[in-house]
């Protein structure tokens, strides 16, 4: 009988666990579907190795699991695990190489691994992307996010080096790039296709950083500033540094590596980039608005001395227009010419002198009417003209615009497009501390006789975008 009962209770446990089988599979499946990977891929930069992002690493790795928590505590029943690859890449290989090299570590380092995010500085970060954007080793797949960091996204091509280089020209004296198929895809190749691939069908967070104006000295190497027409971190213009399709950060004014020694910086970089994933407001750098000026120096032998405001809202415009019928002698004429603002405040004004012939014939003054009314409009020109000349004089007043409330300004761009030697912007800031003001102050000078240059500027203001990429992973 004892027996009987023995048999008969090891039956009844039997059939109790094949029948419960089917719900501990079904909860470990559930489990594991309730996981979410995240890895995280530090690629450093040319001529560098995986030490210059070991500091980005710690930031990331000590504010991590705060991230996680919280995260994990607003969605109940999910978990986050993350791994990191940090590791060197060997350096002075051209892109394509540089791209497989990177997808050969991840399927080897990382079998079956997705959800990644790669963090590429300078150089990395652009090979980044074109490994993402030309799918190399069926990468695009696994990547969820690619985040840049002073990488010379645009060619460099067109930018003016020191001396008149090109950058071909700059980087091959310099010897820090032995490779001619590396040189070429650092100066040549312009990934901004694959920044928009990447932006469009993943996401590109892209950290930018210069100096305060063209010929600042913050950058210098050994007082020589090797992009002295551009705002530069020392080895990239600001403006190759992101293009359509990335969220762009700005910052502020730090040097191509000066992330990779402070920890104050990496931690901001690291907030950022957490931020991005797990759900936060980020501060993304947004044109507000943009134009260019010219100046020209006299014939007298010294250095002629400018000072623009730039950045307002075109209030009036118009254009003067004089002819000298005289056979001997010059002629002036002064003229008034726009309008009162009726409550507006008054920026700043551009004259441009064209179709005027021959020498010494031009404007010899222009100012404010009423200098100490700030709603008067109305400019002063006064203009020379030889025998038989003309001149032709383009001239635009500008108000002052704010941004709407709550809206604040980010940073400028100022780039010397074209001219002469011997001509700089020595110093640019903003025209007040309102943060809403977009105007700019910009000094600037050009050795005579005739030395001459012509600029762009672009102001930008902060807007706050909401990114939640873990939602996004599956």
């Amino acid at each position: 009988m004892v027996i009987m009962r023995r048999i008969l209770f090891f039956i009844l446990s039997l059939i109790c666990v094949v029948a419960t089988c089917p719900t501990l599979a079904q909860a470990a499946s559930a489990s594991t579907a309730n996981t979410k990977e995240l890895n995280f891929v530090f690629l450093h930069g040319l001529n560098g190795n995986a030490s210059a992002m070991q500091v980005l690493d710690d930031s990331i790795a000590d504010r991590l699991p705060a991230y996680v928590t919280n995260y994990q505590y607003a969605h109940p029943g999910i978990s986050i695990s993350s791994e990191t690859l940090l590791r060197s890449y060997p350096n002075n290989v051209d892109i394509e190489s540089w791209a497989h090299n990177i997808a050969d570590a991840i399927n080897l380092r990382f079998p079956g691994k997705k959800n990644l995010v790669l963090i590429g500085h300078s150089m990395g970060g652009k090979t980044a992307l074109y490994a993402v954007a030309h799918n190399i080793w069926g990468l695009a797949d696994k990547v969820a996010m690619v985040v840049t960091i002073n990488s010379p996204v645009k060619s460099l091509v067109n930018y003016y080096y020191v001396g008149g280089d090109t950058a071909l020209d700059y980087w091959g004296a310099q010897k820090l790039v032995t490779s001619r198929g590396a040189l070429e895809s650092l100066v040549d190749y312009d990934s901004s296709q694959d920044g928009q691939w990447v932006g469009t069908h993943k996401r590109w967070l892209a950290f930018v950083s210069a100096e305060s104006s063209p010929l600042s000295s913050q950058f210098d190497v050994n007082g020589i500033d090797a992009l002295p027409r551009d705002m530069d971190d020392q080895i990239v213009p600001i403006s190759a540094q992101y293009a359509e399709g990335a969220d762009v950060v700005y910052y502020g004014e730090y040097v191509h590596s000066g992330f990779t020694e402070s920890k104050a910086v990496s931690g901001y970089l690291a907030d950022q980039i957490l931020s991005y994933i797990f759900g936060g407001n980020i501060e993304c750098s947004v044109f507000a608005r943009g134009g260019a000026f010219e100046h020209k120096a006299d014939i007298f032998p010294g250095t002629d001395y400018w000072q623009d405001l730039v950045g307002g809202v075109l209030a009036d415009s118009g254009t003067v227009t004089h002819r000298n019928g005289s056979f001997f002698k010059w002629q002036t004429w002064d003229d008034v010419v726009g309008e009162d603002l009726s409550g507006r405040v008054r920026s700043g004004f551009e004259t441009t002198q064209k179709n005027s012939s021959p020498l010494l014939t031009g404007i010899t003054q222009s100012s404010w009417t009423n200098p100490d009314d700030l709603q008067d409009g109305r400019l002063s020109l006064t203009t020379r003209v030889a025998p038989l000349g003309s001149i032709q004089v383009d001239w635009s007043v500008y108000q002052q615009g704010l941004l709407p409330q709550g809206n604040i300004r980010d940073h400028y761009e100022i780039e010397l497009e074209t001219g002469s030697q011997f001509t700089s912007i020595s110093q640019v800031s903003w025209q007040t501390s309102d943060p809403r003001d977009l105007r700019l102050r910009i000094s600037s000078q050009a050795e005579s006789p005739f030395r001459w240059f012509a600029a762009k500027w672009r102001v930008y203001y902060k807007e706050s975008r909401f990114r939640q990429i873990i939602d996004e992973i599956q």
